[in-house]
């Protein structure tokens, strides 16, 4: 396509709904195709559940790198499209992500190769768990690691072009793909041996390793998304610096909350097992709960650097507390459909009435938290995406183990509150950290930090 088309291209014109709710239709079925997934492998041993179990949270540090560059990526174009830069320079900002990326996931590759094996030996297993461990992690996070680096790359590039339609339904029919080779691994249909965890490790490759060959393809056919190899070794070294420097801090957060939940588990896990219950059974309901807010607040974040590129700050910044109103509306409506329908969702996961009780609590409760996370989900994506990425990420940061964990350890251990401690420190947090957010939006401080 000839630059001068590529730059008469509105992005920020893109209607709101046709970014938001691919993503949300996406987020939503991982978190549900997740659940079949574990469901379908319980049916096979509780020992490949354990070890899979064990796996994710590796699997996630994983994601967590490749997301380093991938929404460092992101946010960069979605600021170089909005301001028309060349075709070159988006084009750059695509050739430096896949170079870190390629390399990155080669690195990676290598570490899980020779050094899982000597780290799972840290952790005092039963044969069965530590083998299926072993295999599933080396088959998934080691072969097919380039796979799931470079599809969570050209996903994030899709999106910034506003392709968010496209990347829902490579994502879906990934997601298909790992179900269907996980049952064929596990059920033995059609006459086909059962390969249990190395078979469902492989279906869970072969779904990033076609999500890669139908993005690229995608890719390929968008005249208007700039991503050739041709030049691949000549970017400027600032290019690599300006991804990073977004990138590097976003991930640094996730990291965080991921850590602090993991406290904040081991700190319940001194309540009693039915309290973990509680716990994770509640988590799970509420994710569909957050979905819609979550994704207006990705798409905030695209809207957003649309807008700062082309020196639309004024517009970005009266249209961002339209897209809260609507993100919080869509939060308090769905918890408060969740509470008038609780005892039966309640009774899929758990048959303990005291179990049932705490979640049936806890979810009267989670409406302090998702006002609070929806305030937070829309700010921050709006801030990260105006390039004023160190402020919620530090503030964050420190909101989260001052707040969120110090928090929930005082009244729910301290106080004896129990789990109604923890969710009320949790909730704490999240509306305290999105007013924190609002006020750095209505200041407009963020105005300073335009990536171009």
């Amino acid at each position: 396509m000839p630059e001068k088309t590529l730059q008469k291209q509105n992005r920020g014109a893109l209607p709101m709904l046709k970014l938001t709710f691919p993503i949300a239709m996406e987020q939503f079925f991982r978190i549900l195709v997740s659940s079949v997934d574990t469901m379908m492998l319980s049916s096979y041993s509780n020992d490949a559940v354990a070890a899979v179990g064990l796996v994710s949270q590796y699997v996630f540090f994983l994601n967590l790198l490749f997301a380093v560059i991938s929404t460092g990526c992101s946010i960069v174009l979605a600021q170089f499209i909005g301001a028309q830069k060349s075709r070159k320079e988006l084009n750059q900002i695509a050739q430096a992500s896949t170079l870190m990326i390629t390399l990155l996931s080669v690195f990676l590759m290598l570490l899980v190769f020779f050094g899982f094996k000597p780290l799972l030996s840290c952790y005092q297993l039963e044969d069965a768990v530590r083998g299926y461990a072993l295999k599933y992690f080396i088959i998934f996070g080691g072969i097919f690691c380039f796979f799931n680096a470079f599809s969570s790359l050209q996903g994030a590039i899709l999106r910034s072009y506003g392709y968010t339609s496209e990347a829902m339904i490579v994502s879906i029919i990934g997601n298909v793909v790992n179900v269907i080779g996980n049952a064929l691994s596990l059920y033995g249909w059609f006459g086909l041996p059962i390969l249990g965890v190395p078979g469902v490790a492989c279906a869970s490759g072969m779904a990033m390793l076609v999500s890669s060959v139908l993005l690229a393809i995608i890719i390929r056919r968008k005249p208007d998304v700039a991503f050739e190899l041709k030049g691949l070794f000549k970017v400027p070294k600032q290019v690599y610096k300006l991804i990073l420097s977004v990138g590097v801090p976003t991930a640094g957060e996730s990291l965080s909350y991921n850590i602090s939940q993991i406290v904040i588990m081991a700190m319940i896990s001194t309540l009693g097992t039915n309290a973990m219950s509680a716990q994770v059974y509640t988590m799970t309901i509420v994710r569909f709960v957050f979905i819609m807010a979550m994704a207006i607040g990705q798409a905030s974040q695209i809207k957003t650097g649309y807008y700062v590129g082309a020196r639309q700050s004024d517009i970005a910044y009266k249209k961002i507390f339209k897209y809260q109103l609507v993100a919080t509306a869509c939060s308090m409506v769905m918890i408060l459909i969740v509470n008038l329908v609780k005892h039966p969702i309640i009774g899929i996961f758990t048959k303990i009435d005291e179990v049932h009780g705490l979640v049936a609590t806890l979810l009267i409760y989670s409406t302090y938290i998702e006002f609070g996370r929806s305030l937070n989900l829309i700010y921050v994506g709006a801030l990260k995406g105006s390039g004023d990425v160190k402020f919620p990420v530090l503030y964050g940061i420190a909101s989260m183990w001052g707040i969120m964990v110090l928090g929930s350890y005082i009244l729910g251990i301290k106080c004896g509150l129990g789990l109604v401690g923890f969710w009320l420190g949790i909730g704490t947090d999240e509306t305290t950290r999105g007013i924190a957010m609002l006020i750095r939006w209505k200041n407009k401080h963020w105005q300073k930090h335009a990536l171009v």
